[in-house]
């Protein structure tokens, strides 16, 4: 009797390895993990349901002597060396026609230098985004995968039968080529900071600005998310202030360090919107805030220099809480927007030809930035693929103008009574400068003629001009 064939294999049974083999089991499919540890491989098997085919194997030739051909491989290592080292060990072993996927978090431009070392080698290699944490991956994660189309025709089936489904639409589509799949996780991660940026704020302002209970604030964030800011954010920022420590039986929030950690993500998304050039300051400055929290020591010096007083808004406080919501729902519309517009951009200057509304309905469900907002967006693309802001769209338009009277008074209030609200500010002067049609960086180009010969444009006539601005010294 022949040995059984598994439809899927995975390297790397960890917490989201091993729950998207589970997740593809409940779906039909027959699925080999491997890893090195035996107590992993038996405990994957021990958690097969009645009639699954699950398969836990300690060498990577057992895993691929089990597959059906063509095989389908998704690594779930720590991006770097780890994805490297795996592909080195495992290229011998495959077959043109083979397809390598890696599904962690790997920089884009790594996975485009894989992409082309193993172009020639008949093995299709694919770079998967994957949000959604360890219950997104279990129960449907939001899935971006890019690069090679043939490679996702083969694999399509599966991962729409794992994704999350949003109005009966799995949230996973082709992203686009290349390094597509990975660069769209990149800027959605990015996102995910600006937004996490934005509500810590909110929350800053209302705890110390009018002194809520952590139960009070709890019962706004929950208020908010049955509104027009739905979110998952939102929704999990709620729940946090119901918490208790176990060993005082406060809330738990109370007693976290603001000292904020970060994979790295946000920085690759910064860096990259340099290199475009597209400008993404909510994202910059959400990075930027993580690393000024890590400062910790020296925040502590300087309070005792300072001697910083963080004053009570005098405020009515339903109307502080509704500027507040506002200006949070400014922010985040201003997030998404940055976002978007920057993979627009990439997708023409990285020849990566991303589809817009494919990405915002992958994001629609399972990932950590799904909210109300992107059933909005995803028509908007749909009408115009073409779209280069969401800020150039009426509707928005509209919606940020009704808004901006609440921004402008937080951030007043913010001003005065000496709290941190970079994320809200940056969201501001972003839209204030993309709605300008003149910005005084015509003095700008002035000074770097002046001090470096940079030449300029003029508004009156065509042509590029030079100005010795003042007579040679004698």
């Amino acid at each position: 009797m022949a040995e059984e064939l598994y439809d899927f294999g995975m390297v790397g049974l960890g917490v989201m390895g091993s729950n998207l083999l589970l997740n593809m089991a409940d779906h039909g499919y027959g699925v080999a993990g491997f890893d090195l540890s035996v107590d992993k491989t038996k405990a994957f098997e021990a958690s097969a349901k009645s009639g699954q085919r699950l398969k836990g194997v300690n060498s990577l030739k057992d895993l691929i002597n089990c597959l059906k051909a063509p095989r389908k491989i998704m690594m779930l290592v720590p991006a770097g060396k780890a994805v490297d080292s795996v592909i080195s060990q495992i290229k011998p072993l495959l077959s043109k026609g083979d397809i390598l996927i890696d599904g962690g978090n790997s920089h884009y431009t790594d996975t485009q230098a894989r992409i082309e070392a193993l172009k020639d080698s008949g093995i299709h290699f694919m770079g998967i985004g994957i949000s959604g944490g360890e219950e997104g991956a279990r129960f449907g994660p939001s899935i971006m995968p890019g690069g090679d189309k043939e490679a996702y025709n083969e694999v399509s089936e599966i991962l729409k039968s794992i994704a999350a489904k949003v109005k009966g639409e799995p949230c996973v589509g082709y992203m686009g080529k290349g390094a597509a799949g990975h660069y769209v996780k990149m800027v959605h991660n990015g996102i995910e900071y600006a937004i996490m940026q934005l509500i810590s704020e909110a929350y800053d302002i209302l705890k110390h600005g009018l002194g809520l209970s952590n139960k009070e604030l709890g019962s706004i964030f929950k208020k908010w998310d049955t509104g027009e800011m739905k979110s998952f954010l939102i929704e999990i920022t709620g729940k946090i202030f119901d918490v208790k420590d176990g060993d005082s039986d406060k809330e738990l929030v109370d007693f976290i360090s603001d000292k904020a950690g970060a994979k790295g993500t946000g920085k690759w998304t910064s860096q990259s919107g340099l290199d475009l050039p597209m400008p993404i300051p909510s994202i910059d400055t959400a990075v930027m805030m993580r690393n000024l929290s890590s400062l910790k020591d020296e925040r502590h010096e300087a309070d005792k220099l300072y001697l910083t007083q963080l004053n009570q808004i005098n405020t009515d406080r339903r109307d502080l809480e509704n500027f507040v919501r506002e200006a949070l729902y400014f922010g985040m519309v201003i997030s998404y927007a940055q976002g978007l517009a920057m993979l627009t951009k990439a997708s023409e200057e990285l020849q990566m030809d991303i589809p817009l509304e494919e990405v915002v309905k992958s994001w629609r469900g399972g990932c950590i930035i799904r909210s109300g907002f992107l059933d909005v967006f995803a028509d908007f693309y749909k009408e115009d693929p073409q779209l280069r802001n969401l800020l150039l769209e009426e509707d928005i338009a509209t919606s940020l103008k009704q808004k901006l009277p609440a921004l402008q008074k937080v951030i007043s209030l913010v001003a005065e009574n000496n709290y941190t609200a970079p994320g809200l500010m940056s969201a501001f002067c972003y839209f204030n400068a993309y709605r300008r049609k003149s910005l005084p960086t015509n003095l700008v180009q002035a000074q770097r003629d002046f001090f470096g010969a940079h030449t300029y444009q003029r508004i009156d006539r065509e042509g590029t001009f030079h100005t010795i601005w003042e007579p040679a010294k004698a």
